[in-house]
């Protein structure tokens, strides 16, 4: 499953992530951007260390999981 990790930096210097499941494809770095803006504009989420304040990041995860047979 592929996942969209926001990263912002909060009043207290620290990396705070936000993940959405299933972006939408393609992802469009203009997009991403202007929602980080009005994240940190509107002050929409808060962390455990203050107000978000920086736009660290942002990247697409993609896991693969693979079942080990445990019966010999």
């Amino acid at each position: 499953m592929r996942r969209l990790e926001l990263k912002f930096t909060n009043q207290d210097g620290k990396i705070v992530t936000y993940t959405l499941d299933k972006p939408v494809e393609p992802v469009s770095p203009a997009a991403i951007n202007a929602a980080m803006d009005t994240i940190i504009g509107q002050n929409a989420f808060t962390s455990g260390g203050g107000d978000l304040v920086a736009k660290h990041s942002a990247r697409i995860v993609e896991n693969t999981v693979e079942d080990i047979d445990l019966e010999q």
